[in-house]
């Protein structure tokens, strides 16, 4: 899987949606985070993060993979497109309990359009146990208006095996991508 470097996947979504806390779950070295007090009240969390999240997720076989989180606000999305540089895959995160969820999907397959096109991406949406609209549905369907085909998956962030399925999505389109190059 890598070929000198360690492979790096990058979370990323709206302020709320669970990165940090995606990266935390999962990462099996304390994490670094950047995050200060908030002073958005729409937000309603205490802090946010201005540069990135860092961890580490072991995989066996002595094979690791690097873990970078975005900033949310579409201030920084200029750390986006930094830190989205030689990953190999993407994580989409949602909070589907925000009135604008399928607004914020747009924000980032925009944003990040010109990446996306070569590279494996997982969308993640979280809190559907007590919001199910938009639908997982609704939302393939507005990744199909965008013109991409990437799996939409229920993600609780707090749960390990949730944050490692997201990984496992995109190690999966990876793999499939470099067999179809190599035949």
């Amino acid at each position: 899987m890598n070929s000198g470097m360690e492979p790096k996947i990058v979370f990323t979504g709206p302020p709320n949606a669970g990165k940090t806390t995606a990266i935390r779950t999962l990462s099996d070295v304390p994490p670094m985070v950047t995050d200060v007090d908030g002073n958005d009240p729409s937000l309603a969390k205490e802090t946010t993060t201005v540069g990135l999240d860092y961890g580490v997720v072991h995989l066996g076989g002595g094979e690791q993979v690097r873990l970078y989180g975005t900033p949310g606000q579409k201030r920084f999305d200029f750390m986006w497109q930094i830190l989205v540089r030689n990953a190999i895959g993407v994580v989409i995160l949602i909070d589907n309990s925000q009135p604008d969820a399928m607004a914020h999907l747009d924000d980032f397959l925009i944003g990040l359009e010109a990446p996306l096109r070569g590279m494996a991406c997982v969308i993640g949406v979280g809190r559907t146990e007590t919001h199910r609209v938009p639908s997982l549905d609704a939302f393939a369907t507005r990744l199909a208006f965008h013109g991409s085909m990437f799996p939409v998956v229920e993600v609780d962030v707090r749960r390990r095996g949730d944050v490692l399925m997201l990984v496992e999505l995109l190690l999966a389109q990876v793999e499939a991508r470099f067999i179809l190059e190599s035949s």
